[in-house]
């Protein structure tokens, strides 16, 4: 396998690196330390462009906004008892990840969770192709968010050769069957990919390799999908036309930019719900039951974590 080029040629490409590295690091926290952050650095060095500062608050308020949405979403999923699926694929680094991270930030994960496979091992392999799948869909007031999903048979098992031939076509004519099932048995389907440029993932891949907090990201087939990007494009492009269906069409996000990413897919995955407010009784905090013969016990010293901090 060829290696992938380590840094950029010139000295400015290899500054613009590492400052992208290190704006993508910030980016994975969550966003309130990240404005902290952001304002601290402005403060102190007072270099922040005033229009990168209003952009990045313009997206802060509108995440927060859509974050608050998204509550109200989760309550009328349980109070109606929906059943939803939600599927996110896209390349590698396309950042899958990061939405379903700001999806569910503020969320009950015993209501919205996340479904995110290994490899099958040696007895799911031998099983029915989507049974593995089929155990992690939502009951009644649920929602499962599949950071990738059965579409793999589409892309990486076909680009690697881990399935074959007959088995590849057989997914295309059952997976269009088995989507009309899971909506015909009332599970709302909506299925994402995240597109990105050949250019885009290239960076992306290089802030991880440069990245010590995200190198654990890049795995060989990672390394590998690069060296195949072209026949990557065509399984998506068959994946697309193949299993594009009017009960659960595909929804392509443009994923470039990050942040209008996130602010995109969320927006319109609220679209796909006429949810309501779900009216709730207020929450009254009752006395606390005090007994004069209650004694709280001592906790022995060296049950105690060392106070470094």
């Amino acid at each position: 396998m060829p290696a992938m080029t380590a840094l950029p040629a010139t000295l400015q490409d290899q500054e613009a690196l590492m400052d992208r590295i290190a704006r993508d690091l910030i980016d994975s926290y969550d966003e309130e330390l990240e404005l902290e952050i952001e304002d601290r650095e402005i403060d102190e060095s007072g270099m922040a462009a005033s229009t990168d500062k209003a952009a990045r608050q313009h997206y802060f308020k509108e995440l927060f906004r859509l974050q608050g949405e998204l509550v109200k979403l989760q309550d009328w999923v349980q109070h109606s008892r929906q059943k939803v699926v939600i599927l996110f694929e896209g390349r590698d680094a396309a950042g899958k990840g990061g939405v379903i991270k700001r999806i569910t930030q503020r969320l009950n994960p015993r209501v919205v969770r996340v479904a995110a496979l290994p490899a099958p091992n040696d007895r799911e392999r031998t099983q029915w192709y989507f049974q593995r799948y089929a155990s992690h869909l939502p009951a009644a007031g649920e929602m499962v968010l599949f950071d990738r999903s059965w579409y793999n048979r589409a892309g990486v098992e076909h680009v690697m050769g881990f399935c074959s031939d007959a088995e590849y076509e057989e997914f295309f004519r059952s997976v269009p069957e088995f989507e009309r099932m899971l909506v015909r048995s009332g599970i709302k389907v909506i299925k994402y990919w995240f597109s990105i440029t050949d250019d885009e993932q290239h960076m992306r891949f290089l802030g991880r390799i440069h990245d010590p907090l995200k190198q654990w990201k890049l795995s060989p087939m990672d390394l590998e999908s690069r060296r195949r990007w072209e026949e990557y494009t065509k399984a998506k492009e068959i994946m697309l036309e193949r299993t594009h269906i009017p009960e659960a069409p595909w929804w392509v996000v443009q994923a470039v930019d990050k942040k209008a990413a996130r602010l995109n897919c969320i927006t319109h995955l609220l679209g796909q719900f006429p949810y309501e407010d779900v009216p709730h009784a207020p929450v009254v905090l009752p006395p606390r039951v005090r007994n004069e013969d209650y004694l709280r016990q001592p906790v022995p010293a060296e049950m105690y974590v060392p106070e470094i901090y």
